[in-house]
């Protein structure tokens, strides 16, 4: 099978980290984002994966090329000299999702769970229409565009966008499998498929719905970043808790933490829940985490407390400084000593003497 990851351009809500790296090898969960997503593909049987995209791609071949090895899938890269949106990329690979009959996945490379590749495969090619998008619920339905289905069954009808009145609770999950003929309904312009493509699809009577189990979360932006890594982290503590810091660690203080083994932290500190401390970061003494995801070799010195804050690569935090309220640091960042910010967005190389007392963009 084939599959094609919607990488995009610039990835400008989850700056400033993407003004370091693309948004698909910003570490989620001390992976990179993207491999997360070829993983589960190779697993489901994918031996050819497309990255579409238009953002430094040079950086992309470098990192990613010594995946192909390790993994045995081959990855090539659709380059797009403008924007082509959600379907368009497709047309442009139109080659090598068309040179047999199987079907291929196509999926947001910002999109995290527990990718369901192999029952997917397996749904679509059981009902035999030309598509199926993978569905995930949500509490609120009335922000989103809700997908309708046929009688109770898994043909969808049609789509309601920001329904006034309740007529599901069952969105888009930015994953789907297609079969080569809906390469037919596609042009080789800016098109989207949600819009588009897909509209089209359901009044023939061509596009089905598959139920995501578990959790799902698009971690393109910082707020949802973090959330995501607490579904992901309460995910990893019920199918594989041995990837997590054991109960008995002293440090310890509310579960659910994942910690690179080259990771250093000092004594009586208070971590968890819901952390992530990437490789090389030197934690010192009395620090207290929450909430938070220190990326490699990030340095956070003694008492300082940080929640809900994504620390960027080797940022340093000072001694009883304090982070909270989706502060986000860019690459290489100084905190000095006894600094508050709360909801700070602060850009690569920047150091911040002084509190930032409400959301603010420190360029």
């Amino acid at each position: 099978m084939k599959a094609l990851i919607l990488v995009g351009g610039f990835g400008t809500r989850l700056r400033p980290l993407t003004l370091t790296l693309p948004k698909p090898l910003v570490e989620f969960a001390n992976k990179p984002m993207i491999l997360h997503q070829i993983e589960a593909l190779v697993k489901a049987g994918v031996k050819d994966i497309i990255l579409a995209v238009n953002y430094r791609p040079e950086v992309m071949v470098d990192i990613l090329q010594k995946y192909e090895a390790e993994y045995g899938v081959n990855i090539t890269f659709s380059l797009e000299t403008e924007p082509l949106g959600t379907a368009g990329p497709l047309a442009l690979a139109r080659d090598i999702l068309s040179k047999d009959d199987s079907p291929f996945f196509v999926l947001n490379s910002d999109v995290i769970c527990d990718f369901p590749f192999e029952a997917l495969r397996d749904f679509h090619q059981s009902h035999g229409a030309e598509g199926t998008i993978v569905a995930t619920k949500v509490e609120d339905p009335s922000k989103y565009g809700v997908i309708v289905t046929t009688g109770g069954s898994s043909q969808i009808d049609r789509f309601v966008e920001k329904p006034v009145q309740f007529v599901g609770n069952r969105i888009n999950a930015g994953i789907y499998v297609l079969s080569p003929s809906v390469l037919s309904r596609i042009e080789l312009r800016p098109t989207s498929i949600e819009k588009e493509v897909f509209p089209a699809m359901a009044a023939d009577r061509q596009l089905h719905t598959f139920d995501l189990e578990g959790f799902w979360m698009d971690v393109g932006q910082p707020k949802d970043f973090l959330t995501g890594t607490c579904l992901y982290l309460g995910s990893l503590a019920q199918k594989s808790p041995d990837l997590l810091v054991p109960q008995s660690a002293p440090y310890l203080h509310g579960g659910n933490v994942l910690v690179d083994p080259t990771a250093r932290i000092g004594a009586d500190c208070k971590i968890g829940p819901n952390v992530v401390i990437g490789p090389g970061v030197v934690i010192g003494d009395g620090v207290r985490l929450q909430r938070c995801v220190l990326l490699k070799g990030a340095r956070v010195k003694d008492y300082a407390w940080i929640k809900n804050t994504i620390v960027g690569w080797h940022s340093n935090i000072g001694r009883w400084s304090r982070l909270e309220g989706v502060t986000v640091l860019g690459d290489d960042v100084t905190v000095n000593d006894e600094i508050y910010v709360n909801g700070g967005c602060v850009l690569p190389h920047k150091s911040i003497s002084a509190s930032i007392t409400s959301p603010s963009i420190i360029m």
